[in-house]
């Protein structure tokens, strides 16, 4: 049994190395915003309880157990989270952090029910992939998204996920009327600041900018 504070940092800990490869003792610390010397002293715990490789001055990694272990809370976040939002009607940007509380639940069979009555997801409402019960993820068809700042003018693609939801970007995307799914055709790029003018839905003419359209996860429509 690992305790909730573990749970926290395994979890970071996975998120950093999904995203760029690899992580350190100062991003971890960065991310939870701890003290550097209190995340040494977790990494060292973590070590011994065969979830986390510990060298010093080497990138942080999980062991075999330690992203099962990882996988596990992210699958049970991901899953609250689809539940909220498909069976309670809570919006996408309002999730997070009831999910946080509600990833610490030990009860497997408690979010194997949530996922039998969602019809086992694939994806969470972000679009971000949901482990099955053993900690795998089907990332292949994710992995091939791109980012909408990557696209070129005329381009018609379909909104997938989301890189990194945080409120802020969720609420800026409900202001616009840009959710999952919805087709956008490019219909120009600014050369100055790469800011985009795209259209989708009933919006013919709508700027979206560098910072927003390179968090957005897309797919040729």
């Amino acid at each position: 049994m690992i305790s909730q504070t573990e749970e926290n940092y395994l979890k970071a800990l996975w998120n950093i190395i999904s995203n760029k490869g690899e992580a350190s003792v100062n991003e971890l610390s960065k991310q939870l915003e701890i003290k550097m010397p209190t995340v040494n002293s977790m990494m060292k715990r973590l070590a011994e309880k065969g979830l986390v490789i510990y060298e010093s001055y080497k990138p942080l990694k999980l062991t075999d157990k330690g992203k099962k272990q990882a996988a596990l809370i992210i699958r049970k976040h991901r899953l609250t989270e689809m539940y909220l939002v498909e069976k309670m009607g809570f919006g996408w940007e309002e999730v997070h952090d009831i999910a946080e509380q509600i990833e610490h639940i030990q009860s497997p069979a408690f979010f194997e029910k949530m996922d039998e009555l969602l019809g086992f997801p694939k994806v969470d409402p972000h679009g971000s992939p949901i482990p099955d019960k053993t900690g795998k993820i089907e990332a292949e068809q994710y992995i091939r998204y791109i980012k909408l700042s990557d696209c070129r003018e005329g381009d018609t693609v379909t909104f997938m996920a989301v890189s990194h939801s945080s409120d802020d970007l969720l609420k800026f995307l409900n202001s616009r009327e840009l959710s999952l799914g919805s087709k956008i055709k490019v219909r120009s790029i600014e050369p100055f600041d790469d800011s985009m003018t795209v259209s989708y839905g009933g919006r013919k003419a709508e700027m979206l900018s560098n910072k927003v359209c390179d968090k957005l996860l897309v797919r040729p429509a």
